[in-house]
C-alpha cells in the first residue's frame, strides 16, 4: 500500500505565505517578517527562510540588504509574462499526452465536474484550484518530468489566483472551456496542442490601456 504524500515543513510554510499574499493579508510592498512567521507557526526560522527563498525565485517577493523581504508590487505586465511561456509548455504537453488522454481522460474529468459546481456557486477559490489541477494533470499525462518541473516552477496556481484577485481576469465559464478540451482529446483532434495554447493565452490578463 502506497504511503500518503506528506508535505515538508518548508512546503507548508510556503503555502501559508502564499495564502497570505493571495488573500491580501500581506499587501504589495508590505514587509514580511521572517521571525514573526516562525513565532506564529511555532517553527524555527530556517524553514521559513527556505520558503521565502523559493517564493523569491517565483518573483512573488523581493529582498534587499537592510530592507528585509517584501511582497513584490506585481503589475499586469509581470503577471502577463508567464502566460506565453506557460502556453508553449502546455502545447507541448498536450501533444505528448494526446494519445494517452484520448484513451482515458479520468484524471481530468473530476476537475471539470468540480468546475461546474464552482462556476454555479461563483466560488473563485474553487475555480482557481480545479483549473490549475486540470492543467497539472494534463502536463503530468505527458510523462515528461522535465516539462512538469518547469511548468510547476512557473507558480501557476499563485499567478492564476493573483490575476483573478488583482486584475479581475474572470472567465465566463471555466467548466465549459475545460470540457471542450476534454472532448478535443477524446475526439483525437489533430490541433489539440494549438487549442490548448490558445486556451491558455485566452486566460492572460488584458493589457493595460495606454
Amino acid at each position: 500500500m502506497t504511503a500518503p504524500v506528506v508535505q515538508s515543513l518548508r512546503e507548508q510554510i510556503r503555502e501559508h505565505i502564499v495564502e497570505g499574499i493571495v488573500s491580501g493579508r500581506w499587501q504589495p510592498g508590505e514587509r514580511i517578517v521572517e521571525r514573526r512567521i516562525a513565532v506564529e507557526l511555532e517553527v524555527s526560522q530556517t524553514p521559513v527562510r527556505e520558503a521565502l527563498r523559493e517564493l523569491e525565485s517565483l518573483r512573488l517577493i523581493e529582498s534587499a540588504p537592510n530592507k528585509g523581504v517584501r511582497v513584490r508590487n506585481l503589475s499586469a505586465a509581470d503577471l502577463e509574462e508567464s502566460y506565453p511561456v506557460r502556453a508553449g509548455l502546455e502545447q507541448i504537453a498536450a501533444e505528448l499526452a494526446a494519445e494517452k488522454l484520448a484513451v482515458d481522460c479520468s484524471a481530468l474529468s473530476p476537475h471539470v465536474e468540480a468546475l461546474y459546481v464552482a462556476d454555479r456557486e461563483a466560488d473563485g477559490t474553487g475555480q482557481v484550484r480545479h483549473t490549475v489541477a486540470f492543467h497539472r494533470e494534463m502536463v503530468r499525462a505527458a510523462g515528461n518530468s522535465v516539462l512538469l518541473h518547469t511548468w510547476e516552477g512557473l507558480g501557476i496556481e499563485v499567478f492564476t489566483a493573483l490575476s483573478i484577485r488583482w486584475l479581475g481576469t474572470v472567465q465566463q465559464s471555466y467548466a465549459e472551456e475545460h470540457q471542450a478540451l476534454v472532448e478535443a482529446f477524446q475526439n483525437r483532434d489533430p490541433d489539440i496542442g494549438l487549442l490548448v495554447k490558445q486556451h491558455v493565452l485566452g486566460c492572460a490578463p488584458a493589457p493595460a490601456a495606454e
